[in-house]
């Protein structure tokens, strides 16, 4: 699988430790593709509003962060009319099936549970980074709402 270059992707969680090991699995995935973080939900919006357009390819997003949660950021970025569009993949430790349910409701594309290992991250990235997001607005069967890696 060959990942187009180009790409940009904007992750949005606050521990610092995961925003690392992340960085780090895309690097191996693909060194071309442009890595902005946020550390927080407040940070993320203010990012948006400085950086875009143009547009992320995709969002990872956490659910717990301060100042602004994953879902209240899900739900502003989904009423924004120039952000609306954005795929959105909440990449979470949680995997309670009411939040899974909560945020495809909101409008995420993908849920993702965090992997426990280095190898399933790059995996997991890999796979999202291939999807091609302009072609349809991609969603996991509902019986299989939640991904593990």
């Amino acid at each position: 699988m060959s990942i187009k270059s180009g790409k940009s992707i904007f992750l949005a969680d606050d521990d610092a430790d995961d925003c690392m090991l992340f960085e780090d699995a895309l690097r191996e995935v693909s060194e071309s593709v442009e890595l902005t973080t946020a550390y927080d939900g407040v940070e993320l919006i203010n990012l948006m509003k400085t950086n875009v357009p143009p547009p992320p390819d995709v969002i990872f997003l956490d659910l717990n962060m301060p100042r602004k949660n994953g879902f209240e950021c899900l739900e502003y970025i989904r009423k924004t009319s120039q952000w609306k569009d954005i795929p959105i993949v909440v990449f979470s430790t949680t995997g309670q099936e009411d939040m899974v349910k909560k945020v495809y409701e909101q409008g995420a594309n993908y849920f993702i549970r965090k992997p426990g290992s280095f190898p399933k991250l790059k995996q997991a990235i890999r796979q999202i980074l291939d999807i091609d997001w302009t072609s349809h607005s991609w969603k996991p069967a509902s019986d299989n709402l939640l991904y593990h890696f």
